[in-house]
Formats: C-alpha cells, structure tokens, sequence
C-alpha cells in the first residue's frame, strides 16, 4: 500500500502530544521549507514584474516599440503569478515576501532580453521543483497551479528564444 504525504492536522497532533524539550518536528519544518521555497519564487516574480516595467522604460533603438509591448504584455502574466504565490504562502501560514530578487542592470535591448530569457528558465525549473514538492505533501490544487505557471513561463521563455533567434547586431 503507498504511504501518504503527511498533513498538517498530523503535524499539529504530534507536537500537541511532545513535550517542550521535544526537537522542531520534521513535517512542519519540511512544511516551512515549502513556504520558504514559495516566497523565494514570489521574490522571483516581483522581480519580473520590476524588470518589465524597467526595461520597458529603457528601451532605445529601432526595436524600442515592440520589445516595449512585448515586455509590457509580461507585468499582467508575472504579476498574477505573484498574486497566486502571495495568497497561497498566507494560507499556508506564512509571510509573502515584498522583497523582489534584484534585477539586473542592462543598457541595451538585447542584454535585457537575455536577462529575461534567464528568469523565465530559472522560473521554470524553481516551478518544476515546487511541483514536486506539493506532490510530496499532498497538495494536489498547489501542483496544478504551479503546472500552469510552468505552462506560462515555458510560453514566455520560447517568445524571448524567437526574439534573440533572430536577433541582428549589425
């Protein structure tokens, strides 16, 4: 017979059964690590979120019109994907960061979209891995979710691929 994920009344039903000399019980520090590796990717998103709206501002040269629409059209995607992590690490019983990770300087178009393309893969393998950790707890609402956040960021990595593809320097 499969062993099921822990759960949280289980949890809480053995630290009301420890007494106060009792080590932090693993379940729930496995269950804050969750919640830890969730704001992380919440800070990822607030960074993608800073990063449209900065590079978008930046923008120079004769591309400037449509990279600026393209970055513009990613603040509504990244910042629902925010929003989702937000929610979710508060009902969880954590704290949603309002730390973005730092966005990385970049002058010229093509640095910024390469920056970008960076995020959506680092977003797609932090997702990935969350995936299967809410697999491994059970929480089968947050791995589906996060299979559609996949979803998107793998749609917004292979639209940046297109751009740099075809990309001319001269």
């Amino acid at each position: 017979m499969p062993s099921q994920a822990p759960t949280k009344n289980d949890a809480y039903a053995r630290n009301a059964s420890n007494d106060i000399t009792s080590q932090p019980d693993p379940i729930v520090a496995d269950r804050q690590s969750l919640i830890d590796d969730l704001n992380h990717d919440l800070a990822g998103e607030l960074q993608a979120v800073v990063m449209c709206i900065q590079y978008s501002a930046k923008l120079t040269g004769p591309h400037r019109r449509e990279l600026r629409a393209l970055f513009q059209a990613e603040i509504a995607d990244e910042q629902g994907h925010a929003q989702f992590l937000a929610d979710k690490i508060a009902s969880m019983g954590g704290e949603p960061t309002t730390v973005p990770r730092p966005v990385p300087k970049a002058d010229h178009p093509r640095e910024m979209l390469e920056h970008a393309l960076a995020a959506e893969r680092q977003a797609i393998t932090n997702y990935t891995e969350r995936s299967r950790q809410a697999e491994t707890w059970g929480e089968v609402g947050l791995k589906v979710s996060l299979e559609s956040q996949i979803v998107d960021e793998t749609r917004h990595k292979e639209e940046l691929e297109r751009v740099l593809a075809g990309w001319d320097e001269s």
